[in-house]
């Protein structure tokens, strides 16, 4: 059975599925879909657009869908989704797209902590995790499993591959390889996020060909372009190299460094 607090404002177009709860003065507009056993805390407003998946928790003052931080936007036709189970923290912004990609897409079991903010045009993937005040611009891509430190900005258009772990309050200004983790200022590669990788099962033969992966293209004298020619001869057969491989040949603001 749905609940709506008697304070709250829900439009009658708004489509509310089984089971949803909507607390206290939150506010839900027009042109929004929120799927089962879904929860909007007290005070969050859900603007058009927003698509919420199953099982979502969206806690107090959060705002899901409003309008880009862009001058160019005007009022174009765009969505903000919201993947199953995903939980969404207090005072977390998501601005839904712009008519370049009119999408802002956010996967399945993320945890977006308090006062994160994802711009207009992002995907973050399944099981992220952004910690308290992560920053994303605009354009952003951060794929599955990635988790990102509190208090960390990304810069506009940057990539971050999946498995990675970034250090808190350090800045994003380039793509960050799957697999790694990243620090210092500027960010630099600091070696394999080998806690996470064990603990989604990864063998140790994939991790010892990762490390030898990286090791190629950080610690050795060669250039990038030197450096994946190597990783293309050694391990070339190997699916996990591959994806390297693919995540560098579609990087557009170039790697960190080391």
């Amino acid at each position: 059975m749905t609940e709506i607090h008697p304070t709250a404002i829900v439009s009658p177009k708004a489509q509310l599925g089984e089971n949803v709860r909507v607390d206290a003065y939150a506010i839900i507009k027009d042109n929004v879909i929120i799927n089962d056993e879904t929860y909007i805390g007290p005070h969050a407003v859900i603007y058009d657009g927003a698509r919420i998946g199953k099982k979502v928790k969206i806690y107090q003052s959060a705002s899901i869908a409003h309008v880009p931080q862009d001058l160019k936007f005007d009022n174009d036709e765009s969505i903000a989704e919201i993947g199953d189970e995903t939980i969404i923290h207090e005072f977390v912004t998501v601005h839904r797209g712009t008519k370049e990609t009119r999408l802002t897409k956010i996967g399945s079991n993320v945890l977006l902590m308090a006062y994160s903010h994802i711009a207009h045009d992002c995907h973050v993937g399944n099981r992220c995790i952004l910690a308290n005040g992560v920053q994303l611009a605009g354009h952003v891509f951060i794929d599955d499993w990635t988790i990102i430190g509190g208090m960390t900005p990304v810069h506009q258009f940057c990539k971050v591959g999946k498995h990675c772990m970034i250090g808190g309050g350090y800045r994003v200004t380039q793509d960050v390889p799957p697999f790694i983790l990243a620090a210092q200022e500027p960010l630099q590669y600091e070696g394999l996020n080998v806690v996470g990788l064990r603990r989604r099962g990864f063998s140790n033969q994939e991790i010892q060909m990762l490390k030898n992966v990286y090791q190629i293209l950080y610690r050795s004298q060669m250039n990038v372009t030197q450096a994946k020619e190597k990783i293309v001869e050694e391990f070339g057969t190997e699916p996990l190299a591959n994806e390297v491989l693919a995540f560098l040949k579609e990087s557009k603001r170039g790697i960190i460094g080391k």
